[in-house]
């Protein structure tokens, strides 16, 4: 098994993106070092975090370690679980079918499953007014995506079987199910497999990461919304 004498750097904050990078090095219990990017203040434009993360989004690693045995700097959630994954040995398949299942679920998260909750929120909660049309698209969406993962997580613990990245790429968006408007009736398995991973301490650990500092109320601060929306 690979081993780490170096910590990694993780840029980040505690939401859903963040929160899968908190867990997976929580998992693998590697040592770490924790940087705060305030994106409502703009940290995220400065330089150095544009060297690491040129998509100017949290996270993004920095691994003393890589491959080569030289420093590799990764950006996107997805990349960084999978990275990880390959590189210990821990929570990604090395048979190829599993694999495939895993890149599966670990793809539809960051392809639709974040990104249409997020739009959800947007237009809830930041829009400046309110537009029925784009509220219906993103509430029906959402309940579709969730839907898919109750079905998906008929009859199985974890979302391709075995405890994987998959999960831990879904937990932290998949646990405001309430926010959404979504009820413990509709989705049973996932709400279901909410509480199982919550009850892994290394999860517990890596949702809570961070939460010590005051998380600012974007909804109410002005200026924040001005940095982080309607950029060209």
């Amino acid at each position: 098994m690979t081993t780490q004498t170096k910590p990694i750097e993780a840029y980040s904050l505690p939401t859903p993106n963040g929160q899968k990078v908190h867990i997976m090095l929580e998992e693998l219990g590697v040592p770490w070092n924790y940087h705060r990017i305030d994106i409502g203040k703009g940290e995220q434009f400065t330089p150095e975090f544009l060297a690491i993360s040129p998509n100017n989004k949290i996270p993004a690693i920095v691994d003393p370690e890589g491959p080569d045995g030289q420093p590799i700097s990764i950006f996107e959630s997805g990349a960084i679980l999978k990275y990880l994954g390959l590189k210990f040995g821990q929570f990604y398949p090395t048979d190829p079918r599993q694999q495939v299942k895993v890149d599966e679920w670990l793809f539809w998260q960051v392809g639709g499953f974040g990104p249409m909750l997020g739009q959800n929120n947007h237009f809830n909660v930041y829009a400046p007014e309110k537009l029925p049309y784009a509220q219906k698209r993103y509430s029906d969406e959402t309940h579709r995506l969730f839907r898919v993962l109750n079905i998906q997580l008929a009859g199985k613990e974890y979302i391709t079987g075995e405890y994987s990245i998959a999960d831990i790429a879904s937990i932290g968006w998949a646990q405001s199910w309430e926010r959404y408007g979504i009820t413990q009736a509709e989705y049973p398995n996932v709400v279901t497999w909410i509480e199982r991973l919550a009850a892994r301490p290394a999860v517990e650990r890596g949702l809570a990461w961070g939460k010590d500092v005051p998380q600012r109320s974007l909804a109410d601060d002005k200026e924040a919304q001005k940095i982080l929306f309607n950029q060209r």
